[in-house]
């Protein structure tokens, strides 16, 4: 018996260790499958989305600067659905070259992603602003954000329907839609608040044509309506104590000449024309000087202290008195680089700066090459004789 005990023990001691055995490399097992997988999904996390080859080789066949895209929007290339074949094609339609189409998809890509019929919906609505489909093809090709930026069609129907409801004529709304395109992707309640506060300015200050006022302010300044009303509102404060205006004068100034400098900051604004103030008091300018210096060209107040000082520096060092520049400060608006060679070639047209008026550096440049070319030509006259 104590054989057979002793061989039964030893057969369940073998059996039940093989079972051990099993059941711990089965464990084993299944913990390295189950971390291996796990390690799949992290890895897979981790890494980038795989691009759209298919998309890829679309906008290459089109002539599309697929490095230029990728920079812009790069997330467009990891969507799945994309209508660039719709893009074209409608595009196509209205006029657009292929190589205007391939400009456009380069420069904003996000339009591949509208649809067809979302395309055709904001064409319409364009087409009540912009007279002909062509015209609307060299808007998007010099901005195709302007166009493409939202897809909110109904949210730019109703902010057209409003525009022209408050006085802005087909040719201000077009000015918008190229200069702030973003007007038309407010919310409608902002662009009524603006406009509301603007005609409340207008009746505060005495005059009685809202309509006309606001109007005015938005075609000079056509940035207006994507700006808050608490900066342009702290702004024509800031103007009318600087300058110390009355009603008449304040609204002459911000319809007028003013308007476009409303949408700065306002500690821009105070500190741009603390900077002049400072610069034009060590070259001997009054306080009055000043004042009607820079009413006479607001716009001054865009430069900063080192563009303002490199301007005087460059028309005084010419021989140019500060009385001249005060008395034609739109020559501030020139470039440093155009006016330092309109004054060169002036001065070998045998032009005297310092005693002649210095309007002209101001001048268009076809005005001002009519000029130069008759200045040339008397002097050829007097060489010769």
């Amino acid at each position: 018996m104590a054989p057979r005990n002793l061989l039964y023990m030893r057969s369940n001691f073998l059996f039940g260790s093989r079972c051990w055995m099993i059941r711990f490399s089965a464990e084993i097992l299944f913990k390295s499958v189950s971390f291996r997988l796990f390690s799949m999904k992290c890895d897979n996390a981790d890494s980038e989305p795989l691009e759209n080859e298919e998309l890829l080789n679309n906008l290459l066949t089109m002539g599309v600067d697929v490095d230029m895209a990728k920079k812009r929007q790069p997330g467009v290339f990891n969507r799945r659905g994309t209508n660039e074949q719709n893009l074209k094609t409608f595009l196509l339609s209205k006029g657009a070259s292929k190589e205007v189409i391939a400009s456009i998809i380069s420069r904003y890509p996000r339009a591949m992603t509208r649809t067809p019929e979302s395309l055709s919906n904001r064409w319409d609505l364009w087409r009540r602003i912009v007279t002909s489909d062509l015209e609307i093809v060299a808007i998007l090709e010099r901005s195709p954000e302007s166009f493409f930026r939202s897809s909110n069609n109904l949210n730019l129907e109703k902010n057209i329907e409003f525009l022209y409801s408050v006085g802005l004529t087909r040719k201000c709304l077009c000015r918008l839609l190229t200069s702030a395109p973003r007007t038309f992707s407010n919310s409608l309640e902002l662009n009524k608040q603006m406009v509301e506060f603007l005609q409340e300015i207008c009746l505060s200050l005495g005059h009685n044509d809202p309509t006309g006022f606001v109007r005015k302010i938005i075609f000079k300044n056509p940035f207006i309506l994507i700006q808050s009303t608490k900066r342009v509102k702290t702004n024509i404060e800031f103007l009318q104590s600087a300058f110390n205006l009355n009603n008449e004068q304040l609204l002459v100034l911000i319809r007028g000449p003013g308007a476009k400098i409303l949408d700065l900051s306002n500690d821009c604004m105070r500190r741009n024309y603390t900077n002049i103030k400072e610069r034009l008091f060590s070259l001997g300018c009054t306080a009055e000087e000043i004042r009607k210096f820079v009413l006479s060209c607001p716009d001054v107040i865009f430069l900063g202290e080192k563009k303002f000082s490199d301007k005087i520096d460059c028309l005084i060092e010419e021989k140019i008195s500060i009385s001249q520049i005060i008395e034609n400060s739109q020559i501030l608006d020139s470039s440093i680089s155009t006016l330092k060679s309109r004054i060169k070639e002036l001065v070998n047209a045998g032009y005297n700066l310092s005693t002649s008026s210095i309007s002209l550096l101001s001048w268009s440049q076809k005005r001002y090459n009519a000029k130069l070319k008759k200045l040339n030509t008397g002097q050829n006259v007097v060489l010769g004789n």
